[in-house]
């Protein structure tokens, strides 16, 4: 049997292995009781319901990368690769427009098999535990507006990193990679000019205590706000949430609308200075480093693989193509990629803990932060007891019950 073919099958089985283990052992650490910290915050049944929540969604997703593993396995062995790789050039077009429509077919294939299971985390799960606001027409829209935006963007993008590896040279994977950084720089400036309002609304703050609380605090740290607005989250979901976009004197505070409902005017303050705190450590500036680094070594390796016959042959494919090289490249790429991630997911936590920080040390009041945490968690159903395998692999921000403790012991 074909060496790659065994490699990449090992891949995928362990993969899923680990995925499956993970996820198992985490509902194992649920936890009947409330942990201290929250007891003037939840109710035992609302506690309960949290863990219902983990159980459900965790099922849901153990369901999904089952199925998700098989039908990919007999897809490989199957042939199925070629299949797609014979109806792209069976149109006859240049290879960077073949390149679009294999890679295209496979995305859409993907989605396919992932609709099934996002339509019922929507209208069964998150309806059931009362966070789902969507309407099937805001489903389709938000679904066909994707597909759209990821033509439009996703196109002219891959077009250019096929056309750079068929021309570029030896330094084909550098050329791709500063192209990569430019381009993501440039979307973090147009997706909230131009893409995010294609899916929300966004209002101004109203004019109040609030507003005014705000102010005077950026005011109080020296930071520039373009404006503070709110978002119709609850267009979606009941979920709470608040963000920063945009960078330097374009720089926006979002608030979804469900946060403004549930949370204090103290508590929102300490929310804006623990994302303030965000740029202020330069958590944002470290974190696009790492990701620029991560792209330029992706682009490296791939660069070596690049119709490498053997890994063709494990795919059963008759034709050699830099575009299904990319694909390809994808499976091998994956064990680097978890560990990558988590790397970034560990120094992701220590930017939260130092968020929380500079949030109670220059606010003067942590235990407005550790309140709105805990009305977040209670709100949004959070898993407090989560294992420490699933907060390694899978969390960017600390369990929640470990920013509480620390946010106690900060004296002011």
């Amino acid at each position: 049997m074909n060496l790659w073919l065994i490699f990449i099958l090992t891949i995928i089985v362990l993969h899923y292995a680990l995925d499956t283990i993970v996820s198992l052992v985490n509902i194992r650490a649920l936890s009947p009781h409330l942990p201290e910290e929250f007891s003037d915050t939840y109710k035992q049944d609302k506690y309960r319901e949290s863990q219902n929540y983990t159980k459900a969604t965790t099922k849901l997703s153990l369901l999904e990368n089952s199925l998700t593993t098989i039908v990919t396995v007999v897809f490989l062995l199957a042939g199925g690769f070629n299949v797609i790789d014979g109806f792209a050039r069976s149109f006859e077009f240049g290879s960077i427009v073949t390149g679009l429509i294999f890679t295209g077919s496979l995305v859409f294939l993907s989605l396919l098999l992932s609709l099934p299971f996002s339509l019922y985390s929507t209208f069964r799960v998150e309806e059931r535990f009362g966070f789902n606001r969507t309407t099937a027409s805001v489903f389709i829209m938000d679904m066909l507006k994707g597909l759209v935006l990821g033509i439009i963007l996703g196109s002219p993008l891959l077009g250019a990193i096929l056309w750079f590896f068929e021309n570029g040279g030896t330094y084909a994977w550098l050329y791709c990679w500063v192209g990569v950084v430019v381009f993501g720089v440039l979307l973090q400036f147009l997706a909230p000019i131009l893409i995010m309002p294609l899916f929300n609304k966004f209002t101004a703050l109203e004019d109040g205590p609030l507003k005014e609380k705000i102010l005077a605090y950026a005011k109080q740290e020296n930071f520039a706000l373009k404006g503070i607005f709110t978002m119709d989250g609850s267009k979606r979901s009941a979920k709470l949430n608040a963000f920063f976009t945009g960078f330097g004197k374009f720089r926006k505070i979002v608030f979804f609308d469900t946060l403004l409902e549930k949370l204090e005017d103290d508590e929102i303050v300490a929310v804006l200075a623990h994302e303030m705190g965000h740029f202020k450590k330069k958590h944002i500036l470290k974190m696009m480093a790492s990701s620029v680094l991560q792209t330029g070594l992706m682009f490296f390796l791939l660069s070596l693989f690049i119709e490498n016959r053997g890994l063709f042959s494990a795919f059963g494919m008759e034709n050699l193509s830099v575009y299904a090289s990319l694909v390809f490249f994808a499976f091998l790429y994956s064990p680097l990629s978890t560990l990558l991630s988590v790397f970034a997911n560990y120094l992701s936590r220590i930017h939260e803990f130092e968020a929380d920080l500079y949030a109670a040390k220059t606010t003067g009041k942590p235990e407005m932060l550790a309140q709105s945490l805990k009305k977040l968690s209670r709100e949004n159903l959070s898993n407090l007891t989560p294992h420490p395998l699933m907060v390694a692999f899978s969390y960017s921000h600390p369990p929640v019950l470990a920013r509480i403790q620390s946010l106690n012991r900060i004296k002011i």
